[in-house]
């Protein structure tokens, strides 16, 4: 690959940059760790917040760099990476957060940097620039995390009321109101190790790009830091436009429901995680609110509302990839 000849000021705005798109999927994403545990009254949300931004970081010793390395070297060609298709993924990603962040709808920040990066690159060479093996991996679990998370939610939630099927609602509200805190930090754990590395991903492209690192060097560790600290800064600050869409509009829930959304949303992210797979925990932890509700009956479910947000799932690959396309060429004016 050819060594990029950018100054030390583009370099370090880029990776601002970068950063900034960390924080804001932070703050974006905040309502899918932090929703189900306020909506139920467990936590206040300023405490939720907290919580889910302290185990947004405490990822960085549980997981390994996989869906980093999948994002950095397995979405584009790293020979058609510049600064200026980082710039465009980065912008086209940011501008469709804002976008969806205004009008309250829980897209997801995750692929909007899919469809930055698909955007860019398009813009600059074509479609050849694309990994399909990469790409398509990435795509199938728009399809499927939200189907995980739907399966395993309903089945804890099925799970739980044979356990607890003798026991008296007071006290079944009583247990899982603490077991709410366990997964709630389980669920923010997981987001914190996939959400953290889509940055991560980004940045080592870049370093990679410009000379600074090789291919074959690891990340260095002050971009591991530097974006999970961003992350869960964003996600103490939260997204409260969206917690009300997530927690309670979709389907009534209380501690036990919450319990079982947030832990079967868990083990899918946990799952996507390992395999290095960047997923939405937007789409997981809808599937998994609906799998609980509908474990009850199928009408607890609002299929209007939650058909809505599915709308926004389809639009958000292209509609980033449009921006970025455009904010690619701006970049070409500006940098």
């Amino acid at each position: 690959m050819q060594t990029l000849n950018i100054s030390i000021y583009v370099l370090g705005f880029l990776i601002v940059l970068a950063l900034l798109f960390d924080f804001m999927n932070g703050f974006h994403d905040a309502a899918n760790a932090i929703a189900t545990v306020v909506s139920t009254g467990v936590l206040k949300p300023h405490n939720a917040v907290l919580l889910a931004a302290f185990f947004n970081f405490i990822a960085i010793i549980i997981f390994q760099l996989n869906v980093a390395t999948t994002i950095g070297k397995g979405t584009i060609d790293p020979a058609i990476v510049d600064h200026y298709v980082v710039f465009g993924a980065l912008v086209g990603a940011i501008a469709w957060n804002l976008v969806t962040w205004f009008y309250g709808i829980p897209s997801s920040s995750s692929h909007a940097l899919i469809g930055g990066l698909i955007g860019a690159a398009v813009a600059k060479a074509g479609t050849g620039a694309l990994i399909s093996s990469g790409l398509i991996k990435t795509i199938s679990f728009i399809v499927l995390s939200p189907l995980l998370g739907f399966l395993f939610g309903s089945v804890m939630m099925l799970l739980v009321s044979w356990l607890f099927v003798r026991s008296t609602p007071q006290r079944v509200d009583k247990w899982f109101r603490r077991m709410q805190l366990m997964s709630a930090s389980m669920y923010s754990l997981g987001h914190g190790g996939n959400d953290a590395q889509k940055t991560m991903g980004i940045i080592w492209m870049l370093l990679i790009a410009t000379g600074v690192i090789t291919a074959s060097d690891p990340l260095p560790s002050w971009v591991i830091v530097s974006c999970y600290v961003a992350i869960s800064l964003g996600t103490l600050f939260g997204g409260w436009r969206i917690v009300k869409n997530m927690g309670q509009r979709i389907t009534k829930l209380k501690p036990v429901g919450g319990f079982c959304a947030e832990t079967g949303g868990a083990i899918t992210l946990f799952l996507a995680t390992a395999m290095g797979i960047p997923v939405s925990t937007t789409h997981t932890i809808t599937g998994a609110i609906v799998g609980v509700g509908s474990s009850r009956k199928l009408s607890a479910v609002r299929w209007g509302l939650a058909g809505n947000i599915v709308w926004a799932w389809i639009f958000t690959i292209p509609a980033s990839a449009f921006m970025a396309a455009i904010a690619w060429w701006l970049g070409q004016q500006l940098l």
